[in-house]
């Protein structure tokens, strides 16, 4: 029977900083320079991210876009603020799900577990490339100051 032991055991994965459990399995040996800031990045990384029961993935930004892959489990419902606007989109196989959710550089987003008894095991990929200088955990006070109509769903998750 699969679970969300049996994940975090079978592929090794350990805690994130936002929150869950991940293993990074690609990391591109070629590279580019950032958009942004022109440093220079991997072309492509990707991770294995898992999530079980209430443990969530709290607020944060990538400046690269990130595309999230189901592999098992409950889903995951990702909620995404960019340009202003609030949506959720739900990672899973059921028929209202999708299999794959971009999430565009920039944007502001975390996830949690459809069903809370269950868990979510998916695949992230960022391009370009995952570098921690490019992530930024988002705190509550900045949340609402941007977005106060969303106080319930911000206070639940952000760290501080």
């Amino acid at each position: 029977m699969s679970n969300a032991k049996y994940w975090i055991d079978r592929l090794e994965l350990m805690p994130h900083p936002e929150g869950g459990y991940y293993r990074e399995v690609y990391r591109s040996t070629d590279t580019t320079r950032h958009p942004e800031h022109s440093k220079k990045r991997n072309l492509a990384t990707s991770i294995y991210f898992l999530l079980e029961g209430e443990n969530i993935s709290h607020f944060h930004e990538l400046s690269s876009d990130e595309l999230w892959y189901y592999h098992d489990g409950q889903g995951a419902n990702i909620h995404v603020f960019q340009d202003g606007k609030h949506q959720t989109y739900q990672l899973s196989k059921a028929p209202d799900g999708q299999l794959q959710v971009l999430i565009p550089a920039h944007s502001e987003f975390a996830a949690e577990v459809i069903d809370q008894k269950g868990y979510v095991l998916m695949g992230c990929v960022v391009t370009p490339g995952f570098d921690f200088e490019d992530f930024r955990m988002l705190k509550k006070e900045v949340m609402l100051g941007k977005y106060p109509g969303y106080m319930e769903l911000i206070e639940r998750f952000c760290m501080g």
